[in-house]
């Protein structure tokens, strides 16, 4: 079979999971050797599917907590990949939405069988760089710890002073070519989390930074003001 562009995310979550077999698993892992895109797609799978490995050891449960599951499971009936000699196209989108439901169930049973995996899945992940941020004379003033998932926690160290119609904003250097990068205004001088930025994961030494800027934070996208505190990023270990 020929697989499809938008059949790429469904086939890596039913692999990961565990849900093909025999030559559907074998298609698709010598797929995955050729085609960059579903390659991508299994590894973003695994990674978000990662606590479900290693936040908790194995429980066991008794059949009839089992039973009891599998009776309120919807009855899907597994789709083949058609694996043939002559490849030949889906006619349809309805083998990816069945694969999506069958691993929606599984997740389901799995949520349900495993003693706290809801807290596995929603616990803060570390941070991939933490960056301590100093003033001119050397004293630490805040440390912003950088998740690269679009998220930064900014914890102020000590009590900054900002004028009326003054604001505090926080910004990095991906890359030299990128120039600063915004990731957000403090409304208020206190700790806080910034998010919904678009930028390159963190990396090791990358340099991070608080200006004071006019109310709402600088106009033209670059700091402006004068330099409150900064530092160099350190890779998480």
């Amino acid at each position: 079979m020929k697989l499809e562009r938008n059949d790429i995310p469904a086939v890596a979550d039913e692999y990961v999971l565990g849900l093909l077999e025999g030559p559907e698993r074998a298609y698709v892992e010598a797929e995955i050797e050729r085609n960059v895109a579903l390659r991508q797609a299994v590894d973003e799978v695994r990674e978000r599917f990662l606590p479900l490995d290693t936040g908790l050891a194995p429980v066991d449960v008794s059949p009839s907590l089992w039973d009891a599951v599998s009776s309120r499971l919807p009855d899907w009936s597994k789709p083949s990949l058609q694996v043939a000699a002559n490849p030949v196209s889906a006619a349809n989108n309805n083998r990816a939405s069945g694969w999506r439901a069958a691993a929606i169930s599984a997740m389901a049973a799995s949520v349900i069988l495993a003693i706290g995996l809801t807290w596995s899945m929603t616990r803060p992940l570390d941070p991939i760089v933490i960056a301590v941020l100093m003033n001119e004379a050397g004293e630490v003033q805040a440390v912003v710890e950088d998740y690269g998932n679009d998220t930064a926690n900014v914890r102020l160290l000590t009590d900054f002073v900002v004028p009326a119609h003054k604001t505090m904003q926080v910004w990095t250097l991906p890359s030299p070519e990128m120039g600063p990068m915004s990731l957000g205004v403090l409304d208020q001088a206190r700790s806080a989390r910034l998010q919904g930025w678009s930028l390159p994961t963190p990396e090791d030494a990358q340099l991070y930074e608080i200006t004071l800027e006019d109310e709402g934070g600088s106009p033209i996208q670059r700091p402006t003001g004068p330099i409150l505190a900064k530092g160099f990023a350190k890779l998480a270990r």
